[in-house]
């Protein structure tokens, strides 16, 4: 499908200012920001877009779907349920050394940012959460189904819980600046997910 030069013109914006929102968060990213990072000019930004909420909000889906295409496509990678589950930590310790995007994990960092600020954005990351929440719910039914999970695990409990300990861990390591502090939460999230047997 070929993009409109209006679309183009969106997805470099996007692409380019997706990584300050992440860092800077909706309040911090000013629009001075936002014409430095593309080098367009006011009009050129409010050409394609109604205003900086917009921007912002195109922007986390952006770099939720950076995110979500990541972990898609190790998952697809491996057989069991659990190496599946194991992707996370992986991932996710990549956002600590900004591989994967800029600025850490999008959906903690927007869900700080928006919580008491941004009605858009916060909603925006509770339905990232929930569908991250629903995969893994998939995955434990599944593994349950073929009794690579016992079922004495409840699914959603053991979806909030990966989730609360990744989440959870990123902040603390980022917050204290040693990444030891990553190795030792996920070592506990490791065996918290091969005792799932």
């Amino acid at each position: 499908m070929i993009m409109t030069k209006a679309e183009k013109t969106r997805n470099f914006i996007v692409e380019k200012t997706a990584p300050i929102f992440n860092m800077k968060g909706y309040a911090g990213t000013s629009l001075n920001d936002i014409t430095a990072a593309t080098g367009l000019t006011k009009g050129s930004i409010y050409g394609n877009f109604a205003n900086k909420d917009e921007v912002a909000l195109a922007a986390f889906d952006y770099n939720l779907k950076t995110v979500s295409s990541r972990i898609d496509a190790e998952m697809d990678k491996q057989a069991s349920i659990k190496e599946k589950l194991l992707v996370y930590i992986m991932i996710y310790q990549n956002f600590l050394s900004g591989t994967v995007t800029e600025g850490g994990c999008p959906i903690l960092n927007t869900a700080i940012d928006a919580d008491d600020t941004h009605p858009a954005l916060r909603a925006r990351a509770v339905k990232a959460v929930m569908g991250w929440k629903n995969k893994i719910i998939k995955l434990i039914e599944t593994g349950i189904a073929n009794k690579e999970i016992s079922a004495d695990h409840n699914p959603e409990q053991v979806a909030l819980t990966v989730i609360a300990i990744i989440e959870g861990g990123i902040m603390i390591s980022r917050l204290t600046a040693k990444p030891s502090h990553w190795d030792l939460i996920m070592d506990s999230l490791k065996k918290y997910v091969n005792s799932l047997s």
